[in-house]
């Protein structure tokens, strides 16, 4: 059974800093790109950030360039989300996914969901 199981949330005041976990089982997951999204009430999901496979390359949305690292433990099946200088419009819903495509096609797999809130 796949599970992507985040953790890490809560409640944090702008400017501070949370850490995001995201613990992976039941598929292959060192052949799987990892990517962080978002969801805040009323809007779009948004990608946050992505990490190859094998974690040699990362990418991150324009907003979170220079505050937020993505990183992830092969051996240890885990993806983490560093998040500095956090602010009010970064309060959501963050969703770990995983994407792998290959020769026999495409798979996908969610998460639940962490919340976190930047707030005073």
């Amino acid at each position: 059974q796949v599970q992507l199981v985040e953790s890490g949330g809560g409640l944090v005041q702008p400017g501070g800093s949370l850490r995001l976990s995201c613990a992976a089982s039941g598929f292959i997951f060192s052949s799987y790109a990892m990517n962080w999204y978002r969801q805040a009430p009323g809007k779009e999901r948004e990608l946050v950030a992505t990490i190859t496979s094998d974690g040699s390359r990362t990418t991150y949305g324009d907003s979170m360039k220079g505050r937020f690292i993505i990183s992830r433990d092969n051996a240890k099946r885990m993806v983490y989300l560093q998040m500095n200088s956090l602010k009010a419009e970064d309060t959501a819903v963050y969703i770990c996914n995983a994407r792998g495509i290959f020769l026999i096609g495409r798979y996908e797999y969610w998460g639940q969901g962490t919340q976190v809130t930047v707030s005073s």
